[in-house]
């Protein structure tokens, strides 16, 4: 039910990350849906950020919640609409009930793109796909950020500004009243994917494939590389704006799909001739595999332990985690496991969102060093 709210909200129009519906269904194990206030309270204090959504949310409240079995009625029912968009682009409104000029209804915009977030990728068709792009083009992967050598003008800081100093104390007569200072700016954190594009991957990677070229055009600072019986840089190929152009270019730059898989190697290679050299170095970095291995356990452990070492945050997204009963058997992801800051799933776009949530959240490092100290 709460899901189910929250998707009303998304087709009226407000922005409602999967993060902000977990607190609410957590705020209602608490509070319970015995009374309308606490579910009120509940929904508004967890999925309403703007103050100019608020009406919007107490329409959609009464119009959802108080006609739900379970839920006390304290207040008149208010009419509304739902409009549906079809693949056309036109609205299929049910019937209109007649009404004066005051008593606007309440009109709920659902999508059938809205059906995707929770499908399988493996499930998707060809036009799903590219309707899929759009949506990925939406997310934000931005982490934390990362300071930089430069340094820029501040009222506090760490070092004395002697220019701008100078420069303020002509107009007091050349006598230095107020100092300036500088401080270290801030800079956006490297975003390193690597995709597995193995056989055993065959079903997600198309989807993922769409996924690193959205991150890669969308945003500074982010680098690709396809994993398989060797490894591939991409960046180039996926840094078109035309989708259908970029992955033209990756397919042809890319000579081992559906091949066999040597994560171990390819991940020495990467911080051999890359990572360790710089580019994974304070980095955010991404691996989308399900784990499956042909080479030595070992040696994928090794280079796991390499590459978290130098990076800010490493994230392994595998699509087989939403398996029921599913458990890290497999000898390659069972040896990268320790050595992984966070495990996500990778089969939806709900869980592509969640993997935006989980790149954008607080200091990895700082948690290491709170463990090591611990």
């Amino acid at each position: 039910m709460a899901v189910a709210f929250g998707r009303i909200l998304r087709g009226a129009g407000l922005r409602i990350p999967m993060g902000s519906v977990l607190a609410f269904v957590d705020a209602l194990g608490l509070v319970g849906i015995d009374h309308r206030d606490s579910v009120y309270w509940a929904g508004r204090a967890t999925l309403v950020r703007n103050p100019e959504d608020i009406g919007l949310y107490d329409r959609a409240f009464t119009a959802f919640w108080e006609s739900a079995d379970g839920v006390v009625l304290d207040t008149e029912l208010v009419e509304f609409q739902i409009a549906v968009d079809n693949e056309s682009g036109d609205d299929e409104l049910g019937d209109e009930a007649e009404r004066s000029p005051d008593d606007t209804p309440l009109a709920l915009r659902f999508s059938t793109v809205e059906t995707l977030r929770d499908k399988d990728f493996a499930a998707y068709t060809e036009e799903e796909l590219r309707a899929a792009q759009e949506m990925m083009a939406r997310l934000k992967f931005i982490g934390p950020p990362r300071r930089s050598f430069r340094y820029h003008s501040s009222r506090r800081g760490q070092r004395p500004d002697l220019h701008a100093t100078l420069r303020a104390s002509l107009g007091a007569g050349g006598e230095p009243i107020r100092r300036q200072w500088r401080e270290p700016g801030e800079r956006l954190r490297r975003l390193v994917l690597l995709l597995d594009i193995s056989g055993s991957m065959e079903p997600y990677a198309r989807a993922m494939l769409r996924f690193v070229h959205a991150a890669v055009s969308g945003r500074q600072r982010v680098e690709a590389f396809a994993i398989g019986t060797r490894l591939t840089r991409m960046t180039k190929e996926l840094n078109s704006r035309d989708p259908d152009l970029a992955l033209a270019q990756a397919s042809r730059r890319v000579q081992d799909w559906s091949g066999g898989t040597r994560l171990g190697e390819c991940l020495r290679k990467f911080n051999d001739d890359w990572g360790v050299r710089g580019m994974a170095r304070g980095a955010i970095v991404v691996i989308l595999s399900d784990g499956w291995d042909r080479g030595g356990p070992e040696v994928l452990a090794e280079q796991m332990q390499r590459l978290q070492r130098i990076s800010y945050q490493t994230v392994w997204v595998n699509p087989l985690k939403v398996t029921p009963g599913y458990a890290p058997l497999a000898r390659g992801m069972a040896a990268a496991l320790p050595y992984v800051d966070a495990f996500v799933e990778g089969h939806s776009l709900a869980a592509m969102e969640e993997l935006s949530q989980v790149i954008s959240g607080a200091s990895v490092r700082d948690r290491r060093k709170l463990a090591a100290s611990a």
